[in-house]
């Protein structure tokens, strides 16, 4: 049995195309990189982080009242010395890009936060809005306004 051998570049061209294709898939869309600049917000409010809080904001960040970039590590340090357990459980988000450089993200957040017992002590849902904006590559938080649900 004789095996042909065919131009070895035949196959070449294709599977150098289904790699390209791949890495250009595998790179994450801006929406699911807001959506994961967001996790990662959580995950370090969950890990008790107010570095990592701080690291997610863009150098000119505003918040509720005013508040700056080193304001809200100082709020999110307050929080975390207050209460030994603090977590935020982050409801539906819901991302708007504006052009490809900034985008708003929308999403409820329960707060709750306790001394360490079975039942966190105080709790609160807020319905945040946030603005965020690509920078070096990586998405920051701009701005965040966030108000508390008023029960009925």
């Amino acid at each position: 049995m004789q095996h042909s051998r065919g131009f070895p570049g035949k196959w070449l061209l294709p599977a150098l195309l289904l790699a390209l294709l791949a890495v250009a898939c595998s790179r994450a869309s801006p929406e699911q990189a807001v959506r994961a600049q967001v996790a990662a917000l959580q995950a370090a409010i969950d890990a008790r982080d107010a570095g990592e809080v701080e690291a997610l904001l863009a150098a000119d960040f505003v918040g509720n009242d005013g508040i700056d970039r080193r304001g809200a590590k100082q709020l999110a340090a307050a929080v975390f010395l207050r209460h030994r357990d603090v977590a935020a459980k982050l409801g539906p988000v819901s991302v708007e890009l504006r052009g490809e450089t900034d985008a708003i993200a929308k999403f409820s957040v329960l707060a709750t936060g306790g001394s360490g017992g079975l039942l966190p002590e105080q709790g609160q849902v807020y319905q945040f809005q946030t603005g965020w904006r690509l920078v070096d590559g990586e998405w920051k938080l701009l701005n965040a306004s966030w108000t508390p649900n008023i029960l009925p």
